[in-house]
């Protein structure tokens, strides 16, 4: 048990995790469409979420105290440096103008995390009621928007419908998370729950699900698409109505982030 709970620490504090989810939202985008799978694109988004969470995660705690690491930090800033390197081998591998259309989202992740306003001082992050609508437009740009354009897929219609739809899917999907860090989040980052309270999030939660549900009915003609992504849906508003601040360690960072996950194996099932 000690081993299983070891490397389930490692795979969830060094972004696997994460990855995986972002990947299945890929892959589902490419499912919906019938766009072609692009492995180089795909592995690229997987190694790029990895290297920009951990980034985001450990970037601060690097630089503070590199002399003190433990073990298994310095065990995550050496993956981190070997995803790096794949993300690098993979872009390669991608054309300039695809590389193009990264340059947003990565930016919009560096000036996430690296101060630049009031003095330097103050990062996005830290910019009131932003942190969660950021996090939930790059989720939605990287899963849907590139696949579909690189993909060749005609735009227009489709696209600003999956966008929004995903948008509000991610939205929903973060703030299990956001009730859990409500007590040790800044207070001007003035999050939902701390604005709000946790009550009314989940009732703000339950409406954006209401619409993005809505929104399937809109976006696929599949009527086994909308029966798995009712599911989906109905398990996330579970998880979101039992969130507490009080929540078990694995509680959001594993098993609410493992939603996209089941969602493309229920794809690839049925």
């Amino acid at each position: 048990m000690g081993l299983v709970k070891l490397l389930l620490n490692f795979y969830v504090n060094s972004s696997i995790h994460v990855a995986v989810a972002v990947y299945s939202l890929v892959r589902i985008t490419e499912s919906y469409f019938q766009l072609p799978y692009n492995e180089n694109l795909d592995y690229f988004i997987f190694y790029g979420t990895i290297t920009g969470y951990n980034f985001i995660k450990y970037a601060g705690v690097a630089k503070f105290y590199h002399r003190s690491l433990t073990k298994s930090m310095r065990s995550i800033q050496v993956f981190s440096l070997f995803c790096f390197c794949l993300l690098v081998y993979y872009g390669f591998k991608l054309s300039t103008n695809t590389l193009f259309i990264f340059i947003p989202f990565g930016l919009l992740t560096v000036v996430y995390v690296v101060p630049f306003l009031g003095g330097f001082q103050k990062n996005l992050r830290r910019v009131s009621y932003l942190k969660i609508f950021l996090v939930a437009f790059v989720w939605s740009g990287v899963t849907t928007t590139i696949p579909m354009i690189v993909g060749e897929h005609q735009q227009g219609y489709s696209l600003v419908l999956l966008f929004v739809q995903r948008m509000l899917f991610i939205l929903v999907l973060i703030l299990p998370f956001e009730i859990r860090d409500m007590q040790l989040d800044f207070k001007n980052l003035k999050t939902l729950p701390q604005k709000i309270g946790v009550e009314k999030t989940k009732k703000v939660g339950f409406v954006l699900l209401l619409f993005s549900l809505t929104m399937e009915f809109l976006i696929t003609t599949s009527f086994s698409n909308k029966n798995i992504y009712l599911i989906i849906c109905f398990i996330l508003l579970l998880f979101l109505m039992r969130a507490s601040q009080s929540q078990s360690k694995f509680y959001s960072s594993f098993w609410v982030e493992s939603l996209p996950i089941l969602w493309w194996i229920l794809i690839l099932i049925f």
